[in-house]
């Protein structure tokens, strides 16, 4: 990382975080000295928030979709302008390196993801065309939409978000993870130099500025990606303001390898479906399902692999895993390996920290001959372990696979394309992947199943669901006559 990008993040960071002696101070994820200071906004603070931004909805939508578009792509453009700068702060606050699929990867997901919603198309749809009616289905948009984001994928995440949402004529009043401020506002203080006043503010708070916004009387959609035992709160809070919602909630994604797979054609993609940003993805592989044909092969691969990737701080270049973002999901790390040790499970890579790296490092650790039933494959890890499962019978995977209250993403993997395709149909999760874990692309939809959320991100689903619908119905072609 040149000085240059330092500087700039740096000058970024003037721009968006309270005063000397104020404010909330946020550490680095690596060495834990002190980054800057988060704003400490109040309640108070987002009602004037959300104030201003039901004020000028009104013209953001009058502005028509061509305009609108053009502006999200200057946003884009305004992110690329920064993307360096953003990159090394997000690097700091949550801990991803630079290269490899994290920070960099994250700055150009925002920006391919915010021209890709200026481009979708969403006309309305003819319901009825006949001699006595005509009736079409459009879209408008909702109103105001309160955006929380998580502490993982932070400025990808609130893309995702408010994104479609201005693209559709909202506006947007959002909310990083208290982990995650810094980056998130920096990212919309860039987009703001060039959107209009007030259609996309940020806001940062506590939790009970969390439940404000979402019971919040004049938020009309609510936009969440987090922990279902939070997604649950915020159904509760809403119940008053009726607010439309998409929740992304949590996942322990499953992939199983079918028997007769080439272990070698497939390794480094199934490393990187558990391990990508250090495993703390919603949609990264959590527990690997193995046929006893080539189950010895696919772990040693796995722990070859976990053996020699560089980790360490994010700002070396060389490095592509980083530590955890947080003292509470390493201390879960910690406990779900030592209680899968603890069972007589075999480490066959990593299996601690790494005090020597930083406070939060955990070595990328994959556990062999572990029961279905411990507690690191039933519960979300949500880092850099991952349990690797024996089978002998394909229906009992299955089973496995299936048996937990969630179901974001899941993935199946053969050599042999037929029996994949019919494998994963039998999965129960919103997504599926073959042959890979995790990929996504913003013209394709995204959602979970079960206890894993409900509601589609991307596309033109994506953009329906920051939308309301309203039916036009007039006479038909024989009155029209």
């Amino acid at each position: 990382m040149s000085e240059s990008a330092a500087s700039a993040a740096a000058a970024l960071l003037d721009r968006i975080q309270a005063p000397e002696g104020a404010g909330r101070e946020i550490p680095d994820a690596a060495t834990r000295d002190v980054i800057g200071r988060a704003p400490a906004h109040a309640v108070a603070d987002l009602d004037d928030a959300i104030a201003r931004a039901k004020a000028a909805q009104p013209g953001w939508e009058a502005l028509g979709h061509a305009r609108r578009s053009e502006l999200l792509l200057a946003a884009a453009d305004a992110i690329d302008a920064n993307a360096e700068a953003l990159a090394h702060l997000l690097s700091r606050e949550q801990g991803k390196p630079l290269n490899g699929p994290n920070a960099r990867f994250e700055l150009g997901a925002c920006s391919a993801w915010l021209r890709t919603n200026a481009g979708i198309q969403l006309d309305p749809q003819v319901l009825v065309d006949d001699e006595s009616l005509h009736a079409e289905l459009v879209y408008k948009a909702a109103g105001v939409v309160g955006a929380i984001g998580p502490w993982n994928w932070p400025l990808m995440i609130t893309i995702w978000q408010i994104g479609p949402s201005l693209r559709m004529g909202n506006t947007v009043v959002a909310k990083p993870s208290e982990y995650t401020p810094l980056s998130v506002l920096a990212m919309l203080a860039v987009m703001n130099d060039v959107l209009p006043d007030d259609v996309l503010i940020g806001i940062s708070g506590d939790r009970e500025v969390g439940a404000r916004l979402a019971s919040h009387p004049d938020i009309d959609k609510i936009m969440f990606t987090g922990s279902t035992a939070t997604g649950r709160r915020i159904i509760e809070s809403s119940a008053g303001n009726l607010a439309r919602l998409t929740l992304e909630l949590g996942g322990n994604d499953a992939g199983i390898v079918l028997p007769g797979t080439d272990v070698a054609a497939i390794a480094q993609d199934l490393f990187w479906g558990a391990f990508i940003n250090t495993g703390q993805t919603c949609a990264a592989m959590k527990r690997l399902y193995v046929h006893d044909s080539v189950y010895d092969e696919v772990v040693d691969a796995l722990a070859e692999i976990a053996a020699s990737v560089p980790m360490g701080n994010g700002l070396d270049e060389d490095n592509v895993l980083g530590p955890l973002q947080n003292r509470a999901q390493f201390d879960i790390v910690s406990r779900l390996v030592e209680e899968a040790k603890g069972r007589g499970a075999r480490v066959a890579a990593g299996g601690e920290a790494a005090p020597e790296l930083g406070e939060l490092f955990y070595r990328p650790t994959i556990i062999a001959d572990i029961d279905n039933d411990a507690a690191l494959v039933q519960e979300e890890q949500f880092g850099p372990a991952l349990p690797v499962i024996r089978y002998s019978d394909v229906d009992e995977a299955f089973g496995f696979a299936n048996s937990v209250d969630v179901g974001l993403g899941a993935s199946v993997w053969s050599s042999d394309p037929e029996a994949a395709r019919e494998a994963a149909t039998r999965m129960e999760s919103g997504t599926v992947w073959i042959n890979s874990h995790g990929g996504l692309h913003p013209m394709v939809p995204f959602g979970g199943v079960k206890s894993s959320g409900y509601g589609l991100e991307f596309g033109v689903e994506g953009l329906k669901s920051v939308a309301v619908t309203q039916v036009v119905s007039g006479p038909g072609r024989k009155a029209q006559a």
